[in-house]
C-alpha cells in the first residue's frame, strides 16, 4: 500500500506512506492524456480534434459506454467527458490513437513527472511484446498532480479548469471516495459542504484512486494505491474497506474548522 495526503491549503504533507515507489496504477494514467486533449484545445492544436470515429481497431471491453452505443463518432470533448465519467476505454483508445503516445509522454515530462507515466492504450489482453501496465504511478506524484490541477497550475488555469471538469463526472465512488456519501452519478457541486473530484483505476490485484476534496473548513489532495494478491472475494473486500478507512480520516480532517490565528499584541 502507497498513500499520500496533503493540506491543499498549507501544503504540509499529512501522509506519506512509500508514497515514492512505483506501483501498477491502472486507469489513472489516463489523466495524462485528458491533459494533453485539454491543453491542445486550449492552444486551439486541434488537427484531428473533432468529429471522432471509432473503429475495429480501437475495440475494447470492461469499463465505458461508447462500446454500448450506436452512434458511431463524437467530438474528442465528448470522448474526454466519458474518460472522465466512466473511464470509457473505447474512448481512451480513440483519443489515444489521434494524440499518440510520445505526446502523452512529453507532457508528463514536461510536468516534472518521473514517476508517473501512461504506457500503454488499453488492451483485452497483454501480450509479451506489450507493456505489462496501462499506467504506473508514484502517489507522492498523483497527489501533487491533484493539488496542481485545483490550483490551476497544470499548464494554464484554463486547462486545469477542463481537466477537473471532465473528472468532476467521474461515478467511482467504490473505494476512498465511498467514505463521502456522495451521490455517485452526481456530485459536481458541492453536497454537505464536500466537493470532491477523482480518478480511480481498477485492475487484477490493483485499486488505486487519486482525487481532491474540499470541506467546510480544509481541503487536500490525496492518492492511494494497492497492490495485492486478488485470488479471493475476501481479499478484495479486505482492501476496498482500508481505502474507504483513509477516505473515512479525510472526511474528518476536511471537516474540521480550520484554527484562528491569535491576534498579536501590539
Amino acid at each position: 500500500m502507497s498513500a499520500s495526503v496533503v493540506d491543499l491549503n498549507s501544503g504540509k504533507t499529512l501522509v506519506a506512506i512509500d508514497d515514492r515507489i512505483v506501483l501498477p496504477t491502472a486507469s489513472i494514467g489516463k489523466i495524462l492524456l485528458l491533459i494533453e486533449v485539454s491543453a491542445r484545445l486550449t492552444a486551439r492544436d486541434l488537427p484531428g480534434l473533432g468529429i471522432m470515429d471509432k473503429t475495429p481497431l480501437d475495440a475494447i471491453g470492461d469499463s465505458g459506454l461508447w462500446q454500448h452505443l450506436q452512434v458511431p463518432s463524437l467530438p474528442a470533448t465528448d470522448l474526454a467527458a466519458l474518460v472522465g465519467a466512466t473511464s470509457d476505454n473505447l474512448a481512451t483508445n480513440v483519443l489515444l490513437r489521434q494524440v499518440g503516445l510520445a505526446a502523452v509522454r512529453a507532457r508528463t515530462e514536461s510536468l516534472g513527472l518521473t514517476r508517473t507515466a501512461l504506457l500503454d492504450l488499453v488492451r483485452d489482453r497483454r501480450g509479451p511484446d506489450d507493456a505489462p501496465q496501462l499506467s504506473v504511478g508514484s502517489t507522492a506524484e498523483l497527489s501533487w498532480l491533484f493539488g496542481a490541477l485545483a490550483r490551476n497550475e497544470i499548464v494554464d488555469p484554463v486547462t486545469s479548469q477542463r481537466v477537473l471538469g471532465w473528472l468532476s463526472l467521474n461515478s467511482d465512488t467504490s473505494m476512498v471516495a465511498g467514505a463521502f456519501a456522495l451521490d455517485p452519478l452526481a456530485h459536481r457541486g458541492v453536497d454537505h459542504d464536500t466537493l470532491l473530484v477523482n480518478k480511480t483505476g481498477t485492475d487484477t490485484g490493483v485499486r488505486a484512486e487519486a482525487g481532491a476534496l474540499r470541506g467546510s473548513g480544509r481541503a487536500v489532495a490525496y492518492a492511494v494505491t494497492v497492490q495485492f494478491t486478488d485470488d479471493n472475494l475476501a481479499a478484495r473486500m479486505r482492501v476496498l474497506e482500508a481505502m474507504r478507512v483513509v477516505g473515512v480520516d479525510l472526511l474528518e480532517y476536511v471537516h474540521q474548522a480550520r484554527p484562528e490565528k491569535t491576534p498579536q499584541k501590539h
